[in-house]
């Protein structure tokens, strides 16, 4: 993995260095493209062989689909992707389980980096034409569509129509632009640091890793520790991933989607699911949920789409019992939300203010429980861990280690900080709040931050690799890219 990083690192800085000011959209559209095949070659010949096989698939379906705007074609579509996925992703999966282990040997096939975003990013091309949409991108301009490299391996999952004017577009990218964009890698790479120190922990051996996969018993408030500490794992490795990505693309010139907006902050859990995995979900919204949802205008089928829906976010992680019952456990709170919102309605019911801060709470907790079924090595885990949590008699002791008690507080803490720092200093130098009265200290720190900040990003930065570092944990593997 260290060899790629570093491939795509001098692609990046050679493309940002040569092609930034380039207006020829040919010549920047050809040196994205090479740059693209040529890291994801880096990985794997045959992974780039499969997705060369689904690029020209796609790309004429999309030619029939255009001049033939047919359930025919789009079922054809569906079909090709769905199958090309199934035969990587899904199908080892289940001869894993049926077929005499003398037998596994052949069915055990590497899954291609990135398969499952570029199948979503080829399928919604193909859901677009279909709605009637003006694309006509040439065959450069998909291949480039589907293996453009800051998002090739796990997203954000992006969408021809937001993509295809800024391949085409002649505008050099602006200098602000290039400093976003290293300004977001930035960060991160620091989050990518942070949920890397959760899972190893403060000790070598005391991190969320090793409270799931060592652990052989949990108290109550052991299952909480390890449910929210996942949670915030995931959330700095993969947004921090997002960033890199983001800020990746930004830097040459491109405008990918966001891909999480602050999702600790959410007070249901719909709102969570529209600030978490953005482009996914929205994804799954549009894609799955909008077509299903007008098939009968019955509420209890509205609420039924809606679960598959989650049915389908689940399954396509992996199709494990555990990620089933994790879409549907999302299923069942989002029609849960949806139910006591029309029961509010109906009897015209007013929340107190107290009613959001434990709506807040109510809803953290909800989808940290959710994560033991995403993180947990078995059903039999995942069953022993939801039954601590169930007793109250296991709530005295913790077998877990004090510090990663300690450390999920203090980068909780530390997020919340942040965040209420940089809004205060972002508000402090705001053109709309010109008006406001800001204390001069205060305004005098958000003027200076580009002197004062990189030093101690410098310094934070440098304390957590030190920390990782030490416990020879190596470079790490995105967590997301498994799926």
């Amino acid at each position: 993995m260290l060899f790629q990083a570093t491939c795509y690192v001098l692609l990046f800085l050679v493309w940002v260095a040569v092609f930034a000011k380039v207006r020829s959209r040919i010549v920047r559209q050809a040196a994205l493209l090479v740059s693209s095949v040529a890291l994801y070659l880096t990985w794997q010949p045959w992974f780039a062989a499969v997705l060369l096989i689904s690029i020209v698939g796609n790309f004429l379906l999309g030619k029939w689909l255009r001049a033939k705007p047919h359930w025919l074609p789009l079922s054809a579509g569906i079909f090709f992707n769905l199958a090309l996925l199934a035969a990587f992703k899904y199908v080892p999966q289940l001869t894993f389980h049926i077929l005499p282990s003398s037998w596994m040997e052949g069915t055990r096939l590497a899954l291609p980096l990135g398969i499952s975003f570029w199948t979503f990013q080829a399928l919604s091309y193909l859901f677009d034409l279909y709605r009637g949409e003006d694309l006509d991108p040439t065959f450069a301009e998909f291949a480039l569509y589907m293996a453009f490299f800051p998002v090739t391996v796990s997203g954000p999952v992006c969408r021809m129509p937001d993509m295809l004017p800024q391949f085409r577009s002649e505008e050099t990218t602006a200098w602000s632009d290039i400093g976003l964009g290293l300004q977001r890698i930035a960060i991160g790479v620091f989050m990518m640091q942070l949920g890397k120190l959760l899972g190893q922990g403060i000790l070598a051996g005391d991190g969320v890793v090793s409270g799931f996969d060592r652990a052989t018993q949990w108290s109550g408030t052991d299952v909480w520790c390890l449910a929210f500490g996942y949670g915030l794992q995931l959330f700095f490795d993969f947004a921090g991933y997002s960033h890199i990505a983001i800020g990746a693309a930004r830097a040459l010139g491109i405008t990918v989607p966001e891909n999480f907006d602050r999702p600790f902050a959410s007070t249901n859990p719909s709102v969570f699911w529209t600030r978490w995995h953005m482009s996914l979900s929205f994804w799954i919204r549009d894609y799955v949920f909008f077509p299903l949802a007008p098939l009968r205008r019955e509420m209890w089928w509205r609420n039924l789409a809606l679960a598959l829906s989650m049915v389908v976010f689940g399954l396509w992680h992996k199709a494990t019992l555990l990620f089933l019952i994790w879409g549907c456990y999302h299923g069942v709170l989002l029609v849960s939300q949806r139910l006591l919102q029309q029961a509010e309605r109906r009897f015209n019911w007013q929340p107190p203010k107290l009613w959001t801060p434990l709506s807040w709470l109510a809803t953290a907790a909800l989808i940290s429980l959710g994560w033991i079924f995403f993180r947990a090595n078995s059903t039999a885990q995942a069953r022993q861990m939801l039954a601590a949590v169930a007793s109250p008699g296991s709530y005295a002791p913790h077998f877990l280690s004090s510090s990663l008690y300690l450390l999920i507080a203090i980068l909780s803490a530390g997020y919340a900080v942040v965040l209420l720092v940089s809004d205060a200093l972002n508000q402090a130098t705001s053109p709309t709040d010109a008006s406001r009265q800001h204390s001069g200290m205060l305004s005098l720190v958000s003027r200076s931050r580009w002197f004062w900040l990189p030093a101690v990003y410098a310094l934070a930065l440098l304390v957590v690799l030190m920390i990782t570092l030490t416990q020879q944990g190596g470079v790490g593997q995105m967590m997301y890219r498994s799926f």
